[in-house]
C-alpha cells in the first residue's frame, strides 16, 4: 500500500516513526529537531495505552504502537525508566520491567497469573518467548481442559537472552547471566552464567571473560 504525503517532510517522518518501531534504541540518538516530534508522538501514544490498559509507563520510554499490549486490572504492565518495548511485541500482565529494559521486536510474554519481573538492564532479543503458566499433561481430559498452574518468571539484573530464547514458568535467571540463541531455559541460572542449547546448559562464566 502506498500512502501519498504533500509535505516530503511528513513522508520522512512516517518512515522515521517505523524505523523506530523496530530499532527503539535510535529514540534516544535522534538530533533535537527530530526527537521533537518523536517525543510528543509517544507521549500521544503512551498516554492513550495507559487510558486503555493498566500499564504504569516510567519516564523517557519508548513504546512502539505496534506493539500489543494488554493489561486488565490486577494484570498490570509497569515499565520502568528509560525502557522500550519495540515493534510486533505481544505482552499480556501482570509483568513488571525494570530501569532501561529492552524488549526487541516479536517477544512474546505471558505472565500467567504469578506474572514476569525482569529485573534493570536486561536485554531480550528478538522473538524470546516467556510463559509464566504451564498445563497439565494427564490423559484423563484434553490439553485445553487441563488445569492451568503458574508459579512466575524472574529475570535479573543485566541478564542477557539472546534471540528466539524460550523461558518455561518457574523459572528464575539470576543477575548478569546470559542465554545464547534459540535456548530454552527449563530450570533456574545461577549469576554470571553463559548458558545455551536446548535444554539450556552452562556452557562458560561472564567473570571469565576479558
Amino acid at each position: 500500500m502506498t500512502i501519498e504525503f504533500s509535505d516530503p517532510l511528513l513522508k520522512y517522518r512516517e518512515q522515521h516513526k517505523k524505523r523506530l518501531s523496530y530499532m527503539p534504541w535510535l529514540y534516544w540518538r535522534l538530533k533535537p529537531k527530530h526527537r521533537e516530534w518523536a517525543q510528543a508522538w509517544q507521549q500521544d501514544y503512551q498516554d492513550y495505552l495507559q487510558s486503555m490498559e493498566s500499564v504504569q509507563i516510567g519516564k523517557d520510554c519508548f513504546i512502539s504502537p505496534d506493539a500489543h499490549l494488554f493489561a486488565e486490572p490486577n494484570r498490570n504492565i509497569i515499565i520502568g525508566d528509560g525502557s522500550f518495548i519495540a515493534a510486533d511485541c505481544v505482552l499480556h500482565g501482570p509483568i513488571t520491567l525494570g530501569k532501561n529494559v529492552a524488549l526487541n521486536h516479536h517477544c512474546t510474554l505471558d505472565g500467567g497469573r504469578k506474572g514476569i519481573h525482569i529485573s534493570n538492564n536486561a536485554r531480550l532479543a528478538a522473538y524470546c518467548h516467556l510463559y509464566a503458566f504451564n498445563h497439565g499433561m494427564k490423559l484423563d481430559s484434553t490439553i485445553h481442559e487441563q488445569a492451568v498452574t503458574s508459579t512466575g518468571i524472574y529475570i535479573g539484573e543485566d541478564v542477557w537472552l539472546g534471540a528466539n530464547v524460550g523461558v518455561v514458568d518457574g523459572v528464575k535467571i539470576d543477575d548478569f547471566a546470559v542465554i545464547g540463541m534459540d535456548s530454552t531455559v527449563t530450570h533456574p541460572v545461577e549469576a554470571y552464567a553463559i548458558m545455551a542449547g536446548s535444554p539450556a546448559k552452562k556452557i562458560g562464566d561472564r567473570r571469565d571473560k576479558k
